[in-house]
């Protein structure tokens, strides 16, 4: 009869560690696919906007050329012509120098880009600590 019992807590015993084990690695399985969820849609999100932001920057830059060569040939013959060209410099460099600062602005306030995973890491670090 004691065998009987010695036997079934052993069994007890060993079975709470292995369910543990397996709800272990489960637990692990499933952050370890949401951060490649996460990384797959970090890299098509980054990859599209450097797409758009390409286009956008040639674009711009060919319409500033252009309105800046319309702008010098409409006031060649005029006394204007040196003034709109220092004009024009002067606008770029003031365009240029808040676009930096706003890139630096945008770089520096990222937030993290696997935020999810790391919510739920903390959730369940909550869960299992007492």
């Amino acid at each position: 009869m004691s065998d009987a019992m010695d036997t079934s807590s052993k069994e007890g015993q060993g079975s709470s560690p292995r369910r543990l084990g397996a709800a272990f690695l489960g637990l692990l399985g499933n952050h370890i696919e949401l951060f490649g969820i996460e990384l797959q849609e970090q890299k098509a999100r980054t990859l599209r906007l450097l797409l758009f932001a390409g286009f956008a920057l040639i674009f711009g830059l060919l319409l500033i050329v252009g309105l800046s060569g319309l702008l010098i040939v409409t006031l060649w013959d005029t006394p204007y012509r040196v003034p709109a060209m220092i004009g024009l410099c002067l606008f770029y460099a003031i365009a240029a120098a808040y676009c930096a600062l706003r890139l630096r602005a945008a770089v520096n306030d990222e937030s993290s880009p696997f935020s999810a995973t790391l919510e739920e890491l903390a959730r369940d670090r909550e869960h299992l600590l007492p």
